[in-house]
């Protein structure tokens, strides 16, 4: 595919284009990546060191961290750089490298997070048969499909933004190269780009949400049988928290990639986008390991200070 794009750089608006909210703006989102770094290496180095964690669930949880930690490494720090400059710019080429990743982790995440809701209907519906149903075979298979999905969603809009003709406005409304900011400012017909975009969003957003869903539907089921209000209230805690982060995920990227690029708003979506890129990854380690005393043992086994 043949680039005829004449432009050479983008300059970005960010969140906000007024310079006495560019300060907080950079300490907040400073804050949010140090949080997210920290809170997913946190877990990739407990999972990786502690024996009692080599289990299906964990090994879907050590994938999720590093997607976190890819998605936020790839927005954020530019991100800070153009919040401090005079110029707000981003190339052509880091642009396109930017999108590719993004798009990459976007298709991982939401694979992952139907995996690990299927582990956990596994583990509650069928824990007789929970080894045999995610044995190694299976997790190594479930990863590979993680992986290829990703792949596939990441060439294919990558590859049909490189087509594009950028020959006029180099002005991206957004705080990163997203697909939607990219086709408003395209030269030529985005035509085939939004049917696979809603494709995309069909498919893989809301095929992987009701799929989440419907494995949630059966986990709420098998905890209405147990006796105990205790153990019911427990489980209902920790199913509800995973719930409110991956539908807050889903239906703003859903709300997002649905439209066609000629109904957006970008001051009112780059809030929105926030949402999935920057406030999902940094609370994942947090819902996920919160209620979790098998994570926090081994965090506090690496850490003995913060078990004082």
């Amino acid at each position: 595919m043949q680039n005829q794009s004449i432009v050479s750089t983008f300059i970005m608006l960010g969140l906000s284009s007024n310079p006495q909210l560019q300060v907080p703006l950079f300490v907040l989102f400073l804050s949010i990546y140090v949080i997210a770094l920290l809170g997913n290496l946190a877990i990739i180095a407990a999972i990786l060191s502690s024996p009692t964690l080599q289990r299906p669930m964990y090994f879907f949880l050590f994938q999720l961290a590093v997607v976190d930690i890819i998605c936020t490494s790839t927005i954020i720090p530019k991100m800070l750089g153009n919040l401090v400059a005079v110029r707000k710019s981003i190339s052509y080429p880091g642009c396109m490298v930017e999108l590719y990743f993004f798009t990459w982790c976007l298709g991982a995440e939401m694979v992952i997070f139907t995996i690990m809701a299927y582990d956990r209907y596994v583990a509650i519906c069928h824990p007789l048969r929970y080894s045999i149903m995610m044995n190694k075979s299976v997790c190594v298979g479930l990863s590979a499909l993680v992986l290829v999905i990703a792949v596939v969603n990441s060439w294919v809009h990558t590859g049909l933004v490189l087509r594009l003709s950028f020959c006029g406005p180099n002005v991206i409304n957004h705080f990163f190269c997203e697909i939607p900011s990219l086709l408003a400012l395209s030269c030529t017909s985005v035509r085939l780009n939004e049917v696979m975009v809603f494709t995309a969003d069909i498919f893989l957003a809301m095929g992987d949400f009701l799929l989440t869903c419907l494995s949630y539907c059966f986990i709420v089921k098998a905890i209405l049988r147990i006796r105990t209000a205790e153990g019911k209230g427990k489980a209902f805690s920790t199913c509800s928290s995973h719930l409110i982060v991956v539908s807050l995920y889903y239906s703003t990227v859903i709300y997002t990639y649905i439209r066609p690029a000629s109904s957006y708003s970008f001051d009112r979506d780059k809030i929105i986008a926030a949402l999935y890129t920057l406030v999902t990854p940094t609370l994942n380690p947090i819902v996920y390991t919160l209620r979790n005393k098998d994570v926090k043992v081994a965090i506090r086994k690496m850490l003995p200070y913060l078990g004082k």
